[in-house]
């Protein structure tokens, strides 16, 4: 299932679109506009145009597209941003990051893989190879 937020029209510019608070459990596609912060418990993939704003409370299994991401909570998966990622003091990320820009606070946790991405480059498709899992014979 996908679901879309969106303000009046096209969101500018730091104009809040919404947000999900704690309690509340998502599965599927999420896209958004403009400004948004994201609470809860997600499985699946967020897609922002803006900034995503994942807070401390925050935990998300999956994959995250986006211009710009910081993360307060708890990220599993993969983000792709245009712009920039940033971990807080208290967010965790593990699993892979491409972005051209990457900011770690002084307690921010990063453990996996990170894709260095040039501004041009990230606005390229990107492919992810993937393997076959091929069953081992006896």
């Amino acid at each position: 299932m996908a679901w879309k937020i969106s303000g009046k029209g096209d969101a500018q510019a730091g104009e809040w679109t919404g947000f999900l608070d704690t309690g509340v459990k998502v599965e599927g596609t999420l896209e958004v506009d403009g400004t948004f912060r994201f609470d809860a418990n997600m499985k699946g993939t967020i897609i922002s145009r803006e900034l995503l704003l994942v807070g401390e409370s925050a935990k998300i299994e999956g994959q995250i597209e986006g211009n710009q991401v910081v993360v307060a909570g708890r990220v599993d998966g993969v983000i792709f941003a245009k712009g920039r990622v940033e971990i807080q003091p208290k967010g965790v990320v593990t699993g892979e990051i491409h972005t051209p820009t990457l900011s770690i606070e002084p307690g921010g946790v990063f453990d996996g893989r990170c894709h260095m991405l040039s501004s041009k480059e990230s606005t390229q498709p990107l492919t992810i190879p993937v393997r076959a899992a091929v069953p081992q014979q006896s």
